[in-house]
């Protein structure tokens, strides 16, 4: 059983910086790919970013130039950077892990970190 836990969230200024990471145990993380997805209020959950095991990067257009997803195998620890945060970024974001096995595909999720960007 894969365990996802994000941290890194918190409120931020416009225009402020915030970097999310999300611990993975009980996974075979280097293959496994893993995303960052986000939750506004009253909107449907939504793709930011994703990486896989070798290392490409997929991002949402609203994500591209802004942030990063990069992810540290030897700590199970994917990151997300996020730069030039505006109010539209506020969200619950989660992290997500997928592993393809030939038995299956497993999608784990974790808890959730808000980010809330005001002044």
């Amino acid at each position: 059983q894969v365990q996802l836990v994000e941290s890194g969230g918190g409120l931020v200024q416009p225009g402020g910086s915030l970097r999310l990471s999300c611990l993975a145990s009980g996974s075979i993380f280097s293959i496994a790919t893993m995303g960052w997805y986000r939750q506004a209020s009253g909107k449907q959950r939504e793709l930011v970013a994703a990486i896989t095991s070798g290392g490409r990067t997929n991002y949402a257009d609203s994500a591209k130039g802004r942030f990063t997803i990069s992810r540290d195998n030897a700590k199970n620890t994917v990151y997300l950077q996020m730069n030039s945060l505006n109010a539209e970024d506020t969200a619950v974001y989660y992290c997500k892990h997928v592993l393809v096995r030939a038995s299956g595909i497993y999608e784990y999720w974790g808890q959730g970190t808000q980010v809330t960007v005001s002044s």
